[in-house]
């Protein structure tokens, strides 16, 4: 009973709302009242697309289904990184099909279903199947067969995830295509037209011999120049929109990194020269590095001024002939290297191959090596023998190309130690191979190095100490901003003021520190936080100063913005004004440079098609009688006085040079295409609040 009791008491309130709204749902529009029921909701919404809410479960679910989808393509990465690649894809899914493909649709796009038939491997196969490594074959061509095994496989594979992938890719395709017609109606639709591009053409061949006088804007305010609170008032209501906020956080912060001390430091250093003894003289290197140093055992290998990557010095020892070098340090981390063979290698060997596949590819390819010894040509044989038609890549069929320690294909390491010219067979996980080295680049000195590595962790002492001074801090701001502002004088600790919104997810130099954010938006204005650990390497203590809303920022938060636009609005008017009052009456620019005190400047065949020259300037000339003073006219660095000398048309600038301007302009513009979509339809992204 006591139990019930509770429940009735803490949520008698909320029962009583619900049914209030039941028994106004028999005299409300019910459209009112799902709208009342929406904005209570919307708090727990990922975003709204198009009116309607994405809630977080239907969110998540398609989180899961991404997820399911990268590790068939990549397997279980779980890094924070591709975790947001993961919602971005998701999100984009949502952002598609409530209102790209919409959108496109009412505008007369259609993608029907033959249409899609020859885009998912028919005539004209959409590279989202073509270029997928799923569909191709060992050689890395795409395989028909290969598709076809997996739509075979779709409905009888029981775990659904086969069906989930091949749902994906047709949703990629059919949305892909959706996008391509929509960018081609639009680049159709933005080209200039003939006029346009005959006003371009002839702006383009125009250029004009011009002297001018610039007179630059003070850089000390004007006392006498003043921008009243109505004038701030008038410009905020007729340029409202300009002052759209995302919702955020005023805030302060103070923040401790834990970083190993001088005995951590000290300590590592002992645990290096420890180590170093064995490190000299091991005959396992493998294990012991896997043991005892931050970097494994690699087999790359390595010529002179590539170990800088690790340390120069290490670098300079080893090349100067070191066989094992000192101990050297950098900051916090102490290394040593042990070179383990050396060679003359070439950077990279270019690379033609026979691939043989069938249970005689042993036999054939020592046939295959006779025939080539005895002058046979590789090309042709490969198009006879070869399980790879379509490696050519200097034209001619078996040609992989350069190879290098990077671009490598596995198995075939051995081709830089291999003889030009000289046909040998090797195996790898692909097949039998006939592989002859066409060319090579000059050899030089290489090494294969062992690298002990040991970087200075913080102790639990040092952990401990940075702990108990941000612990502190935070006792004596008492969970207030006031406190917080007292806590600073004490303990003269360094301040970061910064503004945040719910996407804000690093600060400064520190990464994934959402939860600084999730902090700052659920407090309440006024408050301080206790300890907030990052990445157990940094203790944060924070200060909410300010909440500001999602909407219009308020006029008296703009209002300095706003005076000092309306100022140089005014100062530029009233210093052109000057500059004409002047040179009223002077006959020639150098009695205008007289007159303002500066100096005539000139510019030869200067173009009234450049985009390099400030455009108060190119209309002026453009403007200009040739021989007459014209002018003043207002810039953004100052005013200038112009006087064309001469104007000359040429035919350097071609209508092809116009009409490829003029579709440069419309790609850009289609890149806008999403985002205007998605500001017209008012579309709210919360993800940041949740992830």
């Amino acid at each position: 009973m006591a139990v019930l009791e509770k429940i009735r008491v803490k949520f008698g309130l909320v029962i009583s709302i619900i049914i209030a709204l039941a028994l106004l749902s028999f005299i409300i529009d019910p459209s009112t009242l799902e709208s009342a029921l929406n904005s209570m909701s919307s708090k727990y919404d990922v975003g709204q697309i198009a009116g309607k809410n994405i809630s977080y479960t239907d969110f998540q679910s398609d989180i899961d289904r991404y997820t399911t989808i990268n590790e068939l393509m990549s397997g279980s990465v779980r890094d924070e990184e591709t975790q947001k690649q993961i919602r971005n894809a998701a999100w984009q899914e949502l952002i598609d099909k409530y209102l790209f493909v919409k959108n496109a649709k009412e505008a007369g796009i259609t993608v029907g279903e033959d249409e899609m038939l020859a885009l998912m491997g028919g005539e004209y196969t959409s590279p989202v199947i073509s270029q997928n490594p799923v569909f191709m074959d060992e050689t890395g061509a795409f395989s028909t067969d290969r598709l076809k095994a997996f739509i075979q496989n779709v409905d009888s594979d029981e775990s659904g995830q086969l069906r989930t992938y091949w749902n994906y890719l047709q949703n990629t395709v059919h949305n892909q295509q959706y996008y391509a017609k929509y960018g081609a109606l639009f680049n159709a639709s933005a080209n200039d037209n003939a006029l346009q591009l005959a006003q371009a053409v002839a702006e383009g061949n125009t250029t004009a011999d011009v002297d001018y006088c610039l007179v630059y804007y003070p850089v000390m305010p004007d006392s006498t120049i003043t921008v009243s609170s109505n004038e701030i008032r008038d410009y905020y209501k007729k340029h409202k929109d300009f002052f759209k906020q995302k919702a955020n956080r005023e805030i302060e912060y103070v923040v401790y990194e834990v970083v190993p001390s001088a005995a951590d430091i000290a300590a590592a250093s002992d645990a290096m020269t420890e180590a170093y003894d064995e490190f000299s003289t091991t005959d396992n290197m493998r294990t012991f590095l896997s043991k005892n140093s931050e970097q494994s055992l690699s087999s790359y290998w390595y010529k002179d001024g590539e170990l800088s990557t690790v340390n120069r010095e290490i670098n300079d020892q080893i090349f100067a002939g070191a066989k094992v070098t000192q101990i050297v340090s950098a900051g916090n981390s102490f290394y040593a290297a042990r070179e383990m063979d050396s060679k003359m290698l070439p950077d990279s060997a270019f690379v033609k191959h026979i691939l043989l596949q069938d249970e005689n590819a042993a036999h054939t390819a020592d046939s295959l090596v006779t025939v080539l010894k005895k002058g046979g040509n590789l090309a042709n044989l490969a198009a006879s023998f070869s399980a790879d038609q379509a490696s050519a890549a200097d034209g001619e069929l078996g040609s992989i190309g350069w190879m290098t320690q990077t671009y490598m294909i596995p198995g075939f390491e051995g081709v830089f130690d291999a003889k030009v010219g000289e046909p040998f067979v090797l195996k790898t996980q692909y097949g039998t191979h006939v592989v002859v080295v066409s060319q090579k680049t000059k050899p030089v000195a290489k090494k294969q190095v062992a690298i002990l590595e040991k970087t200075a962790l913080a102790s639990k002492e040092t952990f401990n100490n940075y702990y108990s001074q941000a612990n502190t801090f935070a006792t004596l701001a008492g969970g207030t901003y006031e406190g917080y502002k007292k806590a600073l004088d004490s303990t003269k600790v360094y301040s970061h003021p910064m503004t945040i919104t719910e996407a804000t997810a690093n600060y400064g130099a520190i990464d994934n520190a959402k939860e600084v954010t999730r902090w700052a938006f659920d407090a309440k204005v006024g408050k301080a936080s206790n300890i907030i650990t990052v990445d157990n390497n940094y203790f944060f203590v924070v200060a909410l100063k300010e909440a500001n809303k999602e909407g219009y920022a308020p006029v008296q938060k703009v209002a300095s913005q706003i005076q000092d636009k309306l100022y140089n609005d005014k100062m530029q008017e009233v210093k052109t004004r000057e500059v004409a009052d002047k040179i009223a009456g002077a006959a020639t620019i150098e009695e205008v440079a007289e007159r303002l005190g500066v100096q005539v400047e000139h510019r030869d065949a200067l173009s009234l098609g450049s985009t390099a020259i400030e455009p108060a300037l190119v209309g002026a000339i453009a403007s200009a009688t040739e021989g007459e003073i014209y002018g003043p006219v207002a810039g953004m660095m100052g005013s200038y006085v112009v006087k064309v000398s001469g104007k000359q048309t040429g035919s350097f600038y071609s209508e092809a040079d116009a009409k490829n301007l003029s579709a440069q302009k419309a790609q850009y513009l289609a890149q806008m295409i999403l985002a205007v979509m998605q500001d017209y339809d008012n579309v709210k992204d919360n993800r940041e609040r949740f992830f």
